[in-house]
Formats: C-alpha cells, structure tokens, sequence
C-alpha cells in the first residue's frame, strides 16, 4: 500500500458518520433515460461497500445502452 494515502487525515470522508454526509443532488442531464440511469447512484449510500459494484455496474450498463443506441441513431 502507498504509505503518502494510508491515513487520509480529519478530511477523509470515511470518518465522517452517514447521517453527517452532505448530499448533492445530481443535475438533469436533458435526456429522461440517462437521468433515471444516474438515479440509481441514490441506492449506493447506506449500501455495504461490498455492494456498491453492483449498483454501479447496473448503472453502467444503462448508460452504455443509451449511448449504444445514440450511436445506431436510435434515441
């Protein structure tokens, strides 16, 4: 492991309890489909961190789709 990034220091998100967390909600992107896409991000809080591959590679797969079909001029 990288000793300069062992220990993040008081700034280190990881020592900030759940409750405390700010969140930001994500702009609109202008195309529904990707917008909904994003908003599964929004089940990754309170998730164990082993279960955020998931989420993440579900939305993934969303966005990939949407630009698949972007590309075969099917939007």
């Amino acid at each position: 492991m990288n000793e300069e990034y062992r220990d993040q220091g008081p700034g280190d998100e990881s020592q900030i309890p759940p409750s405390e967390r700010t969140v930001v909600p994500l702009p609109r992107t202008g195309d529904d489909r990707v917008d909904d896409a994003v908003a599964g991000l929004s089940r990754l809080p309170g998730l164990p961190a082993d279960e955020h591959v998931t989420v993440l590679e579900e939305v993934h797969g969303r966005l990939r789709d949407i630009l698949g079909e972007l590309s075969e001029g099917r939007s």
